[in-house]
């Protein structure tokens, strides 16, 4: 996606220096907007990302969301660096696989862990960036969610919890927050990227070959989404768009 859609926009990606992220933040830099990458360890990526990027005006971010005082700091430098804030993805998040029998090996302290970094720590991230959202008149959030959150099949239970919340949270913000910020949730599947430790290729070939349209779903196909919501989908506000070539189906 190249163009002028996004000329003059600013926005602000959550776990933008690799895999979906990075797929969000070269997309709105094609479409002409000025984005803060934010990473939790990657700074040295995400520099490089920004470098590679058309346009001028991108910046970087350190955000740990597990701690409330650096989301804030990301929404105060949005705001120092753009004065005006558009777009916020709520990309980044973890996880580890665990086997749903194995209950001993998802423990609290794992799913507090979880929880807090997967489900408080957008929240945080949106409640921080509202009032400067809705200054701009035309804000978006796009919180990247997961088909576990609706299928209970996932990397591990607190997962597929933690997607669910964010489902909900969607259409709670939705109703809260129109109509100057409309608020989407994109749903992937198994995705081509190094979120899941221990997932290569090979074992997403086997995933796609079940599903109807028998293809590896990609970060870019991922981040087309994210985009139609922000470009095209101006009409929807509490949606859910699933990306994962039917694997729900299934």
């Amino acid at each position: 996606m190249t163009g002028s859609e996004l000329d003059g926009k600013t926005a602000l990606v959550t776990g933008g220096s690799n895999g979906i992220g990075a797929a969000v933040v070269r997309m709105l830099a094609d479409a002409g907007a000025r984005v803060m990458i934010g990473y939790y360890n990657g700074a040295e990526r995400a520099k490089f990302l920004a470098a590679s990027l058309p346009g001028d005006g991108h910046v970087i971010q350190q955000i740990r969301l597990e701690d409330s005082a650096s989301t804030q700091a990301a929404a105060q430098a949005a705001m120092d660096q753009f004065g005006a804030l558009n777009v916020l993805v709520n990309c980044a998040g973890f996880t580890r696989p665990i086997a749903h029998s194995n209950l001993d090996g998802l423990d609290e302290d794992f799913m507090d862990q979880m929880l807090i970094a997967n489900v408080r720590g957008p929240y945080s991230m949106i409640r921080h960036c509202a009032p400067l959202m809705k200054a701009s008149g035309d804000g978006v959030i796009i919180n990247v969610s997961s088909i576990s959150g609706f299928t209970g099949s996932g990397s591990n239970i607190a997962y597929c919890a933690s997607k669910a919340a964010i489902d909900t949270m969607t259409l709670s913000l939705a109703r809260a927050l129109g109509p100057e910020i409309r608020v989407m949730a994109v749903s992937p599947g198994a995705v081509a990227t190094d979120f899941v430790a221990g997932r290569g290729r090979p074992e997403l070939e086997k995933l796609a070959q079940a599903t109807p349209l028998g293809k590896i779903t990609e970060a870019q196909d991922v981040a087309l989404a994210i985009m139609a919501c922000i470009t095209h989908l101006t009409a929807s506000t509490g949606g859910r768009i699933i990306v994962d070539g039917g694997r729900f189906l299934v």
